[in-house]
This record gives C-alpha cells, structure tokens and sequence, in this order.
C-alpha cells in the first residue's frame, strides 16, 4: 500500500517518515488492530524503543492476566 502526503504538510509539521510509521504503528496497537511484534515491525523499531514511544504518547501495554500471572510467577511475587 502507498499513502501520498503533500510534502508541504510534512515540512510543516516537522515530520518525517520515520515519525509517521512510529505514529501509526502506536495507533494501530492503542487500538488492538496489531500486536507489539506487528506494530514494532511497521515502526522498524526495537521493543524498547517501540515501548518508550507508547509512554510517550500515554498509551498502556495490553496484556492479558495469564500474561500478568506468569510475570509475577517470574519475579518469585506469586506462587
């Protein structure tokens, strides 16, 4: 898929391709239509990276309490 821009809206907003694809990739997680790995993969970015930009933006990592209980389990928290 391409999307056309006018460069005369990305030159006056300061953005650039690299932004755009983070902005979209967090939209696309806010909104449960990708996972992490899909959107860090349209981002091209790591998943530190890819995290820190959600908390910037004030968006929460989506997981799931199976998910939650295994990471307590992990940190020696649950039994």
């Amino acid at each position: 898929m391409v999307i056309t821009i006018p460069t005369k809206i990305l030159i006056d907003n300061n953005l650039t391709e690299k932004i755009l694809l983070l902005n979209f990739a967090c939209y696309l997680y806010a909104e449960q239509l990708a996972t992490m790995g899909q959107a860090r993969h349209i981002a091209n970015v790591d998943q530190i990276t890819f995290q820190k930009a959600l908390k910037e933006r004030g968006i929460y990592l989506h997981i799931s309490e199976e998910d939650f209980e295994k990471d307590l389990k992990n940190l020696g928290l649950a039994k």
